[in-house]
């Protein structure tokens, strides 16, 4: 298939990544071995961040304004979670980058999302929203497999017999009325239980915010997605920008927020790591008490990074 007929589904996926800002606490920085790559500018000093036991920035405050609760950096050297402050010595590089998902964002992304939700009813939504859920799930065992869950991978395998069957191939969910867990599990998050805990920020042009050890963990994750095995081309990206859209359409209510903040790109920042390192936390300590003591929004397992799965591509052999 022609590369130009997929770039309107490819550029969906802009700013789905940096909207991907979900709520929670900074913990103090920590160390980082990530090594930098030597095509990536030094690191941008003009731009301030919060120590210790500093006064909160203008975007920590934004932060506080938006999730409630003190502004990160009042509780920073309390906090017992490892590597959860930004860790962004590219940041130069990095909002760089941001600038051009945005830009993307608001040519293509957020008008055809904003048209998608005016036009498509809600149950249908909540159909298409379920259906890719479910179709992540062999992803998610697997890798519960790896991190040494296998009572998670088990009850992970059941929800997605149940919904595939009785939920007519996912589009409605009657695990989650059969109160079978539902957890979202990836490579990057299995590499940081093998011993990778702390990893750089780095965005990626249309997927958004990652880690050095996140972008590895793609490569992983890439294999096991279901949609990459369609050989037809129409069938695949029609099906990956379908979930594209329906990523960023379930971000709309937050733009009104992010386009108030002082610093968006810092705020996008801080919380998308905030509650990834939260999510591997989780997966540490799984095993020996759950998470029972943390907000709800930490405990939904909704995730609205774009997935590894959704880029639409050609396929290069015909």
């Amino acid at each position: 298939m022609n590369l130009i007929r997929t770039l309107p589904l490819i550029a969906c996926a802009v700013l789905l990544g940096a909207c991907a800002a979900n709520p929670a606490r900074t913990a103090p920085p920590a160390a980082s071995t990530d090594a930098a790559p030597s095509a990536v500018s030094a690191p941008d000093t003009s731009t301030p961040t919060a120590a210790a036991g500093a006064a909160p920035t203008a975007a920590e405050d934004d932060f506080s304004a938006l999730y409630g609760g003190p502004a990160p950096s009042a509780d920073a050297s309390s906090s017992d979670v490892p590597g959860a402050s930004a860790q962004d010595p590219w940041e130069r590089y990095n909002r760089g980058v941001h600038r051009f998902n945005l830009v993307v964002d608001r040519v293509i992304a957020k008008p055809v999302a904003t048209a998608y939700n005016k036009v498509v009813p809600s149950p249908v939504r909540l159909g298409v929203g379920n259906f890719f859920d479910n179709l992540r799930s062999p992803l998610t065992m697997v890798n519960q497999v790896l991190q040494g869950r296998p009572s998670d991978a088990w009850a992970t395998l059941g929800r997605f017999l149940l919904n595939t069957t009785a939920g007519i191939g996912g589009l409605f969910d009657p695990a989650t009325k059969a109160q079978i867990p539902h957890t979202k599990e990836d490579f990057g998050q299995t590499l940081a239980t093998w011993g990778w805990r702390n990893s750089r920020y780095f965005e990626l042009p249309f997927f958004g915010p990652r880690t050095l050890r996140d972008t590895v963990g793609m490569v992983g994750d890439s294999p096991l997605s279901p949609l990459r095995q369609i050989e037809e081309d129409k069938v695949r990206i029609g099906l990956q920008g379908l979930q594209l859209v329906d990523v960023r359409s379930q971000l709309l209510a937050l733009d009104s927020m992010r386009e108030e903040a002082v610093d968006e790109y810092a705020l996008t920042r801080d919380a998308w790591l905030q509650r990834r390192n939260y999510q591997i936390q989780r997966d540490l300590h799984s095993h020996k008490h759950d998470d029972d003591g943390l907000p709800d929004y930490l405990r939904d397992s909704k995730d609205n990074t774009v997935p590894v799965d959704a880029m639409p591509m050609p396929d290069w052999g015909n």
